[in-house]
């Protein structure tokens, strides 16, 4: 279960095809072995052996697929990281991994050397598009290795649980946290999650390849022979031309990308009939949202849960087993998951608890962090900080992440069910609900809300919307109309940045 097995097994068995559509041009899966092995013997001539660290800082490109099988064939370790980082973000990441190398673009490259300017190391910065005096080359690696052996062939010494990836989390809680994922790990997860996706086709990679869903989206085409169009970020008339041109019928999103195609007029030009289903993580889908899109495209969004520590895919929704709005499906195969008290005890079917998971998709630890790993891991488990329950069927369904919940007066209120609620009022487009602290109650419950466009709402107008559907107690306080929620580069709520909008707002004006 190495992941340089993904190509070589793909070629092996179905032969020769095109792999990746970028722009004007596609790749096979052969083109893709050429310039992984390529770049391989390039990073071994500079001195990158088993075990070091190569960050890759690009938006989505073939050149991300290349660069993360060259970097496994010698055994070094990816480090993937999101291209819209600021410098110094850029920077710590790179001194925290002692990275040896640096695989960018000329357009990012001025950030790459602001964040590696105060670094003790000085790491090869590689670009994929350009060459300078202080910068080598991607696709001129192969040269420097010209005379010193003669293919960049992969370590076949290399073990399933040798680290594969360090992936640095947002960081919203402090500093990212590099999450340590083995050969073993990443394999095992694409391998059953591909039991859902066995028809070969054509899909869309629209989710950042830096992030772990995207880069396991990559790892499923592999294995079960499927070609991928890449898009460096996403343009809801693109992907629906996409879908069109190459008879889409799956595809991998997040939560604001369904909304977009959703609330796009563009959507009447183009023939979309060939899309069946629409997976979505990353953050909590609206019912609302998904009964509209099923509406709208004749198509279902299925939601799946999932997390970096987990390499990602925890649940989903299987063929051939019901499908339950509201859950995140069952575990898939290899992962058992279950749901706990404070003091670690499995609670029935049906009640609330924090969710921990076990399976060969569970990672290690966190990359030079023994106090963090500690926290997370317990006798096996991985404790995921997300509150859950789970139906008498095996089912999943996310309540809220465990810093999120609310307790006012003493009760428990979850965000998510507020966030829901509001999301069904036809002037609302979006919502976020946060807890924001107060003398009397403890916490009190303040509410962002995105307006649909055209449509008109007061605050007391959604506040008595609330109050018929909800107990009293359960309803915002406060709600504060804001133009968009902010967001992570997958599309999750940044409620940290609304906690930090939300001080000093008076919740009694």
């Amino acid at each position: 279960m190495l992941l340089t097995d993904l190509l070589t097994k793909n070629i092996k068995t179905f032969g020769e095809y095109p792999f990746l559509y970028f722009k004007n041009h596609s790749y096979s899966n052969l083109e893709t072995l050429h310039y992984a092995e390529k770049g391989a013997a390039g990073l071994r001539h500079l001195g990158i052996s088993r075990g070091d660290r190569v960050i890759v800082c690009l938006p989505n490109m073939p050149e991300v697929i290349f660069s993360y099988q060259a970097i496994a064939r010698i055994g070094a370790i990816i480090v993937p990281v999101m291209h819209l980082l600021h410098g110094k973000e850029i920077g710590y990441i790179a001194g925290h991994s002692e990275a040896k190398a640096v695989i960018t673009s000329s357009e990012i490259l001025p950030k790459v050397k602001e964040g590696l300017s105060e670094s003790k190391r000085k790491p090869y910065i590689i670009t994929v598009d350009q060459v300078a005096d202080d910068v080598i080359g991607f696709y001129e690696l192969a040269a420097l290795a010209d005379g010193t052996e003669s293919s960049g062939e992969r370590d076949t010494g290399i073990d399933e649980n040798e680290t594969a990836v360090v992936l640095y989390t947002s960081g919203t809680t402090g500093k990212p946290k590099g999450v340590r994922l083995t050969h073993k790990n990443l394999y095992s997860n694409a391998e059953s999650a591909a039991v859902n996706n066995k028809e070969r086709g054509t899909t869309i990679g629209v989710l950042p390849l830096a992030h772990v869903y995207g880069l396991t989206t990559s790892n499923i085409c592999f294995l079960t022979g499927s070609s991928m169009i890449i898009f460096s970020k996403f343009d809801v008339s693109k992907v629906f031309k996409a879908i069109e041109t190459y008879k889409v019928r799956s595809f991998s999103a997040v939560p604001a990308m369904v909304h977009a195609m959703l609330s796009s007029s563009d959507s009447d030009l183009y023939d979309l009939s060939s899309l069946k289903k629409v997976s979505s993580g990353s953050a909590p889908m609206p019912l609302a949202l998904i009964r509209a899109f099923k509406e709208k495209f004749n198509a279902d969004v299925l939601e799946g849960y999932g997390l970096s520590e987990a390499a990602p895919i925890v649940t989903a929704h299987r063929e051939g087993l019901p499908y339950k709005p509201g859950s995140v499906g069952v575990p898939i195969n290899g992962v058992d998951i279950r749901i706990v008290n404070e003091k670690g005890h499995e609670l029935p079917a049906g009640e609330i608890g924090e969710l921990i998971v076990r399976g060969d998709n569970v990672t290690p630890g966190y990359f030079q962090n023994d106090e963090e790993t500690k926290k997370v891991l317990k006798d096996g488990w991985l404790h995921t900080g997300d509150l859950a329950r789970a139906d008498e069927d095996g089912y999943l369904y996310i309540v809220d992440r465990k810093k999120d919940l609310i307790i006012r007066g003493g009760f428990n209120i979850y965000p998510r069910d507020l966030e829901e609620l509001l999301i069904s009022h036809h002037a609302v487009s979006e919502a976020a609900v946060i807890g924001v602290p107060d003398e009397r109650m403890g916490e009190e419950v303040l509410a962002y809300v995105v307006k649909n466009p055209g449509f008109d709402i007061t605050e007391a107008e959604l506040i008595q919307f609330c109050q018929t559907h909800l107990a009293k107690n359960k309803t915002p306080r406060k709600v504060i109309f804001i133009d968009a929620l902010p967001r992570n580069s997958v599309g999750k709520v940044l409620k940290t940045k609304l906690r930090q909008l939300a001080e000093g707002v008076d919740l009694f004006s």
